[in-house]
């Protein structure tokens, strides 16, 4: 009787061990399906359906969750409309309201047709207030229609590497067409805020607290309030847009610089109403994880490297060997200042030296052999040629002329380099 119950006993146990294991391959399996190694365990938990990290000096993505996942962005799209402006149009340009962009819905400026502003004044408009007539004006004012800007949109979001865009409009509301929806995904939208940031003038605009201006014959004054409210919650906030459509849900872009790191972050779908503070909640998130886990180290590691043996060759100063051999060198600035890369506190760089595998005679000095590597997660982040350190002569026909000839004047002056070992 006893034996039944500890027979009971023990397939009851290996049943619930059974389960165990299989929860514990089954997370595992769920932790690593993104492929990306994060510095530790990530953030944590995001409200975000897609988020994205992104160190804005290499484009390295730090952590994403749904990173390339195409959703709906709303008025984020108004990053890439006020670079584009800042970039094909110029602020002293001025811009006519068509009957098309005075019909935008709100938030707008609520221009009326034949009304004329500055290009700079309705970038303030666009990225503080959002309003979606100023994107309307700037789109048509730039490029004579919404959808010529819009072809100008795409090509560049191409141009930086965005492979999960298509915009449909310049304000972000939402559209679709017989190519698909108005979306992007947020690595995507993490590379376009990251190429922004870059623009002084678009810094500038982004960071202004308030601004006033007038349409140009002074008729109507127009008062803009940056919304951002990143721009106050942590020390270093640089620059950032918020967004939110029915379809979209509360996004947010921003960025933030700390001496030598720049962080953005992309968030999609982070919660509709009333949840408007998850953007920011989640924003803080990321923005805490990545100045408490990643710094600039320095990664440079002299190489050992080996002379390399060169076929019908003479070795450097005329000696004759079975098989000459040639020096190598790194054709790099070798300061360890010049070499240094933002890592996660328990990431290292691995390094491997690919070099050729025969070499035939003549060779020149300074001849590219093979590369220097260095890998991050076996992804290569840099490298640097490897040359040759010296000149390799031909041995043949001619070489052997000039070698006699040399003999024949110079005599045992030349003769200790001419032996054959």
């Amino acid at each position: 009787m006893n034996s039944k119950k500890e027979n009971a006993g023990a397939r009851k146990v290996r049943k619930w061990r059974a389960y165990f294991l299989t929860a514990v391959l089954a997370i595992t399996f769920i932790c690593n399906s993104s492929g990306i190694a994060y510095a530790d365990n990530g953030p944590g938990e995001l409200y975000a359906r897609a988020a994205v990290l992104m160190d804005a000096d290499s484009g390295r993505v730090l952590y994403e969750k749904n990173g390339d996942e195409m959703l709906p962005n709303a008025s984020t799209t108004k990053v890439l409309t006020c670079i584009l402006a800042l970039e094909e149009g110029d602020l002293s340009d001025v811009c006519e309201v068509s009957a098309y962009a005075a019909s935008q819905p709100a938030v707008r400026m609520g221009v009326r047709a034949g009304e004329q502003y500055l290009l700079g004044d309705l970038l303030y408009a666009l990225m503080l207030e959002s309003d979606n007539d100023a994107a309307v004006i700037i789109a048509e004012s730039v490029a004579g229609s919404v959808e010529a800007f819009a072809e100008l949109m795409n090509q560049k979001a191409w141009d930086l590497g965005c492979e999960s865009t298509y915009f449909i409009t310049p304000n972000g509301l939402d559209a679709a067409d017989e190519n698909g929806i108005h979306a992007t995904s947020a690595t995507d939208l993490a590379r376009i805020m990251s190429y922004a940031i870059q623009n002084s003038e678009f810094l500038t605009i982004t960071q202004t607290d308030s601004y006033t201006f007038s349409s140009v014959d002074g008729t109507r004054t127009v008062s803009c309030t940056n919304h951002n409210a990143f721009l106050h919650m942590m020390d270093g906030a640089l620059s950032g847009k918020t967004g939110f459509t029915g379809n979209a849900g509360y996004c947010y872009t921003g960025a933030l610089r700390c001496g030598d790191r720049t962080f953005v972050v992309a968030l999609l779908a982070c919660g509709w109403p009333n949840n408007k503070s998850y953007k920011w909640k989640d924003t803080r998130k990321l923005m805490e994880y990545a100045l408490e886990e990643y710094e600039y180290r320095t990664i440079w590691r002299e190489p050992e490297l080996p002379e390399l043996p060169v076929a019908d060759g003479v070795n450097a100063g005329g000696e004759l060997t079975e098989v000459a051999r040639v020096s190598l060198r790194v054709d790099a600035e070798t300061d360890p200042e010049q070499w240094r890369c933002l890592l996660g506190k328990t990431e290292e760089i691995g390094t491997e030296l690919i070099l050729e595998e025969s070499l035939t005679a003549p060779l020149s000095a300074g001849t590219t052999v093979g590369r220097y590597v260095f890998r991050l997660n076996e992804e290569e982040i840099a490298s640097c040629p490897v040359v040759t350190e010296e000149t390799i002569e031909k041995v043949d026909f001619f070489w052997c002329l000039r070698r006699t000839i040399r003999l024949l004047f110079w005599g045992n002056r030349v003769d200790s380099t001419s032996r054959i070992e």
